[in-house]
């Protein structure tokens, strides 16, 4: 019979796991001894500030490699089919959510193996949580266009959209080029339309902050620099 594929969310900072899950779900990792992992430094971290009662070196952690063949796919989940319990973890936050793991288990589900979501920390639902923008009605779309002008065109884009449907848009930045992005949304977007920026969420220095574009041109920059945020834009 095959095992189980268990979607484990992890830490976003580095925290007690006592304040960022719930018992069960630290549970359910320490009984896993196979695990499918974005990052394995970051795993095994992990699962040591859960207090995995087997030693580390003795878990089966098979990290992710950054092309995702088939036949790749298929190796990494065939402890289930050898009846063992699977675990993937993404580096931060919830597996397959903005997280190469997806597609592990789309096979999961396309070979008839059991998937179960843990509870846990996920940044995106954290960030519109606390940004006050609308929480009915909302797209993620990943990371835009790293360079000009087609990062300004997208924004143009993404504005134009939640204008038409009320819709908040939601999207991320690898953290070396955030000052960038925020410094082409204060250029392409309307005074009006509504910013949030949500920075550094589970750690010491968390900061959540929505303003209007005419507004966060009034005051100096955040300090985004390697600070792992999210954008959420609502036009108004």
């Amino acid at each position: 019979m095959a095992g189980t594929l268990w979607l484990l969310p992890v830490a976003l900072g580095d925290a007690a796991w006592t304040s960022y899950l719930p018992p069960a779900t630290r549970e359910a990792a320490c009984r896993l001894g196979y695990f499918v992992v974005e990052n394995a430094k970051t795993a095994r971290a992990e699962l040591k500030r859960l207090e995995h009662p087997v030693p580390l070196r003795e878990l089966q952690i098979e990290q992710l490699p950054e092309k995702l063949t088939p036949a790749e796919i298929e190796r990494l989940l065939a402890p289930l089919f050898a009846g063992h319990d699977l675990g993937l973890m993404s580096e931060a936050g919830c597996p397959a959510v903005a997280d190469p793991g997806a597609l592990l288990v789309r096979r999961a589900h396309e070979l008839g193996i059991v998937v179960k979501p843990m509870v846990g920390p996920s940044s995106l639902l954290l960030a519109l949580m606390a940004s006050g923008l609308d929480g009915q009605r909302f797209a993620f779309h990943g990371y835009l266009p790293a360079r000009e002008p087609e990062r300004s065109r997208r924004i143009g884009e993404l504005e134009a959209e939640s204008a038409r449907q009320g819709q908040t848009q939601i999207f991320i930045e690898t953290p070396y080029r955030n000052q960038a992005l925020f410094a082409s949304l204060l250029q392409a977007c309307k005074p009006a339309t509504r910013l949030c920026l949500a920075t550094d969420l589970g750690l010491a220095g968390e900061s959540i902050a929505t303003r209007r574009i005419g507004e966060w041109k009034k005051q100096a920059p955040p300090l985004l620099d390697r600070r792992p945020t999210v954008f959420l834009l609502l036009t108004a």
